[in-house]
């Protein structure tokens, strides 16, 4: 039997991720091609022939799912304080004290073959964690205020709608792309104010896509040299080894 027989017969298995962590990342998965394959469209709406019609639609479709992925994030920093030892927030922020050398020692490690493996995060998953994190959070913060800006949907939607309306008594005739009832210098104010989201916005997401691109390719590479378990784990919650992990 060569080296490669006997390592698979002594990998162990350890339970990692959580249920509710897997729940999370599958959710978040989905909400984010949801948003990004609408929001592409949305982009190049005028490009595309849509219709005003069609763009308040596509929006709404938005900012729906925006609401999943906003619930989704909400959810997991609230687990990241009572869930499992994995999931929180120590195991997944790159702040404990001797982090830079752990990096070193595991860069070193990977590219020599000699592995350092980690049942939860390695300190390299830890800053791509914490990328996509702010990406994440920073893309639904801004993404509610455009929200309300453009199509007065919650939870700012009825703030801007006072803000912009003429006649507060008939403040339920606004509706999105309607003049109707606008004050018109309110509501170049209004735009005015909206427009540094629109730009943080934009330019999060192109930050966001280079972020899912090189994280998809480091659980690749990972898998391929460390067989870990790494991409299966997030079905099962269980990685494993063939020596005992950090």
């Amino acid at each position: 039997m060569n080296s490669k027989d006997t390592s698979f017969h002594t990998l162990k298995e350890y339970p990692v991720w959580d249920r509710t962590t897997r729940w999370f990342h599958w959710i978040n998965v989905l909400a984010v091609i949801g948003l990004i394959g609408v929001g592409l469209v949305i982009l190049y709406a005028k490009t595309l022939g849509v219709s005003t019609e069609g763009k308040i639609l596509l929006k709404t479709i938005h900012v729906y799912i925006g609401y999943v992925l906003c619930l989704n994030l909400a959810w997991r920093i609230i687990w990241a304080f009572i869930g499992n030892k994995y999931a929180r927030w120590k195991a997944i922020l790159p702040c404990e004290k001797g982090f830079f050398t752990a990096l070193r020692e595991y860069k070193t490690g990977f590219s020599t073959g000699n592995f350092q493996y980690y049942k939860g995060h390695n300190p390299a998953a830890k800053l791509m964690i914490t990328m996509l994190f702010i990406a994440l959070t920073t893309q639904a913060i801004t993404g509610l205020v455009l929200a309300g800006t453009d199509i007065y949907y919650p939870p700012f939607g009825q703030t801007i709608k006072e803000w912009v309306v003429e006649d507060a008594s008939k403040i339920e005739v606004l509706k999105p792309y309607s003049k109707e009832n606008i004050n018109k210098e309110k509501y170049a104010e209004m735009r005015e104010f909206r427009k540094p989201f629109i730009t943080i916005h934009l330019y999060c997401f192109y930050i966001l896509l280079i972020f899912i691109v090189l994280h998809i390719s480091a659980i690749v590479i990972t898998e391929i040299r460390e067989r870990s378990g790494l991409i299966s784990a997030m079905f099962t919650g269980r990685k494993v080894f063939p020596k005992k992990p950090i």
